[in-house]
């Protein structure tokens, strides 16, 4: 007995010592279902499964943009102002894709039962130039309507305050994301168009920092790979998922379903950003920024590293 205890003891002694998680910080803008990949690849321990020690941070996309750019975080999640910052010049590069389209859906006032009846009318966004304000000119210009020309556009900040704009008739639509249009069904308004019925428009992925992606090449691999089984998971496994939505995005469970069953077939199983719809964001971003010359999809993509990980993953490259 002595001599298999000294045998586990010198074991023990010359093992190889355990490696340490690495960790990051990534950043999201909300804590809600856009960006429940980051939230299930944390609490279901795929990035954890990967070696990997995340840290999620809530930053709006300004500062997102300028502590990715320094080093102060190690990613994003946000997409079109990354596409738009590496088109000012800034080092920054998606490296993946994770929702197809976003999750925002116009909803109006009861009056109101099409989009064509909108004319004239005010919209109300979170800020000019982010995600849910090209996602609602978007689905106003697929049905008809030109928003710079026959729509007036105020900025409102969050959904919250968009949702307490439009109960109190200060805006006649607004642009908004689940569950806030199960809340705004009970109350009568009408949804009127969702974005990812209309079209794909790469919404959510993973961005880096081009010598992040120089120097780290199996960190953005191992990050990628996780969120990809994050991916997975919330297109395989509904309960769970909601479970996970309720703590991350701390709401109730009603809420959280209604946010999952409205938004898990946006969510991607390989990583991959169709060429049509990163087209599509680099040119609302050059018309954004005033931008006439050409802009190729390296100046703003790299996915040599997103290759690799579905190869190890076994996923076909799209």
């Amino acid at each position: 007995m002595k001599k298999i205890v000294g045998f586990l003891l010198i074991g023990f002694l010359f093992a190889p010592p355990l490696l340490s998680a690495e960790k990051i910080r990534v950043s999201v803008s909300s804590l809600d279902v856009a960006f429940l990949t980051g939230g299930v690849a944390q609490k279901g321990g795929f990035l954890k499964e990967e070696g990997l020690d995340v840290e999620i941070i809530r930053m709006n996309a300004p500062v997102a943009i300028t502590a990715l750019a320094s080093g102060d975080i190690d990613y994003t999640m946000i997409f079109s102002s990354v596409v738009r910052a590496a088109i000012r010049g800034f080092p920054l590069r998606v490296t993946a894709g994770f929702l197809d389209s976003s999750t925002h859906m116009l909803i109006a006032r009861p009056e109101f039962k099409s989009i064509k009846e909108l004319r004239g009318k005010t919209l109300g966004v979170s800020a000019f130039g982010a995600t849910a304000d090209t996602a609602a000119r978007m689905m106003l210009r697929r049905s008809g309507i030109d928003p710079e020309k026959e729509m007036k556009i105020v900025a409102l900040g969050a959904d919250r305050a968009r949702f307490a704009a439009l109960k109190e008739g200060i805006v006649d639509v607004a642009v908004i994301s689940p569950p806030a249009d199960m809340e705004g069904k009970r109350m009568g308004f009408n949804v009127l168009a969702r974005a990812y019925e209309l079209f794909s428009f790469p919404f959510v992925g993973l961005a880096a920092n081009v010598r992040k992606i120089k120097e780290r090449p199996g960190e953005v691999k191992r990050t990628i790979k996780a969120m990809i089984k994050a991916n997975r998971y919330i297109r395989a496994n509904r309960e769970g998922s909601i479970q996970i939505l309720m703590g991350w995005g701390r709401t109730d469970r009603e809420s959280a379903a209604a946010s999952y069953d409205a938004t898990w077939e946006i969510f991607n199983d390989h990583g991959g950003v169709p060429e049509s719809g990163l087209r599509l964001v680099i040119d609302q971003s050059r018309e954004a920024l005033k931008v006439e010359r050409p802009v190729s999809a390296g100046e703003v993509a790299d996915f040599s590293l997103l290759r690799e990980a579905q190869k190890e993953l076994g996923i076909k490259a799209r």
